[in-house]
């Protein structure tokens, strides 16, 4: 054979499988199509041969963006994904027909528009890592946005870089002559701040058991604790966690003040609001009787006047870096699929001396 070699289409993948091409296009739709009815065994002939031929439909110059849920959170992704789609000749399809199964939304079920799409990119802090999996397996391109583990080979991703920016940040605490930190660890919970097992030491050789490894929370939970930990290790300070887990604000600030911590770094921003509300109804003053540290921007907005100290979670520019991404991966461009992006320190005004 000589020169390019020839795109391998639905008619090809019909007459290998034995089916109409007209049961091809409803396999790579992902449905069934009026009174049409295909067999499971027959849906699995045609994406083997989906997968072996490594046919993927390229052509559309549409990218699919799935998202966990739609919120404010999530807007500034958006907005990168739709800059840089617009920049390289794309469309988007918002793939929201996706139904929540066990608190989650699933990105394959029966009527989904996947298969349109050139590939896709995922916004989502627990995505399932079967579903992944299964996109990995068929063959279909995709882009996290935010870190993402696996233990059968590396996934594509555009993350932030929590490990750094927080390890900056417990060093700009210790400059300032903080001693005893904490960790105030938001994975176990998505209500207000509670405290739940007391605060204990994080030990640098261990600092992540328990956590990313049993699913409990996103990769980006565990690379903050361990800048948290490895930071506080390699100064000889004294950084705790605080786990919590179902009590209120006030039994958290008696936790941390029984316990002679003046420095705190939130996971969440709204815990940090909280307890620096209920810090000064007791007369103290922030950042000068204890200080706060959020990491990353909120998730949840809360009313405060206090400008927290922390770093700025770039997701602009994460959502068009996914899409150079992606648009790297249909191409066969060479190029990294894992980017690790700097997170943009926040000086604020709730970091003070101890």
């Amino acid at each position: 054979m000589t020169g390019t070699r020839r795109r391998v289409t639905q008619q090809d993948i019909a007459r290998m499988t034995g089916v109409s091409q007209a049961t091809v296009s409803l396999v790579l739709n992902g449905r069934a199509d009026g009174d049409v009815r295909i067999a499971p065994e027959t849906r699995e002939r045609v994406l083997q041969a989906l997968r072996r031929t490594g046919y993927v439909a390229r052509h559309n110059r549409i990218l699919g963006v799935f998202a966990e849920e739609l919120g404010d959170l999530y807007h500034p992704y958006l907005a990168g994904i739709e800059e840089r789609a617009e920049q390289v000749g794309c469309d988007l399809l918002l793939l929201t027909g996706a139904p929540v199964v066990d608190g989650r939304r699933r990105i394959f079920h029966q009527d989904n528009r996947l298969r349109l799409t050139d590939g896709c990119i995922l916004l989502g802090r627990s995505l399932e890592p079967g579903e992944l999996a299964r996109l990995t397996a068929e063959g279909h391109p995709f882009v996290s946005v935010g870190r993402r583990d696996d233990a059968r080979g590396p996934l594509p991703y555009v993350g932030a870089d929590h490990r750094r920016a927080t390890a900056a940040r417990v060093r700009d605490a210790v400059a300032l002559g903080h001693r005893r930190l904490v960790y105030v660890d938001s994975s176990r919970g998505r209500g207000g701040p509670v405290l739940g097992e007391g605060i204990g030491s994080v030990s640098h050789a261990d600092r992540l058991e328990g956590f990313a490894a049993a699913g409990v929370g996103p990769e980006s939970h565990a690379d903050r604790l361990e800048g948290f930990a490895a930071a506080a290790a390699e100064a000889g300070v004294d950084g705790r966690q605080l786990t919590i887990a179902g009590s209120s604000p006030a039994d958290v600030l008696d936790a941390l003040h029984a316990d002679g911590r003046t420095c705190v770094f939130v996971e969440a921003f709204t815990d940090g609001v909280s307890l620096a509300r209920v810090a000064a109804e007791r007369g103290l003053r922030v950042p000068e009787d204890l200080s706060f540290v959020a990491l990353g921007d909120p998730v949840r907005l809360a009313a405060t006047d206090l400008d927290f100290t922390g770093y700025r979670i770039p997701r602009r520019e994460m959502g068009r870096q996914a899409v150079e991404v992606l648009a790297g991966m249909l191409t066969g461009a060479d190029g990294p699929t894992q980017r690790i992006l700097e997170c943009p320190p926040v000086t604020g005004a709730t970091l003070a001396a101890a």
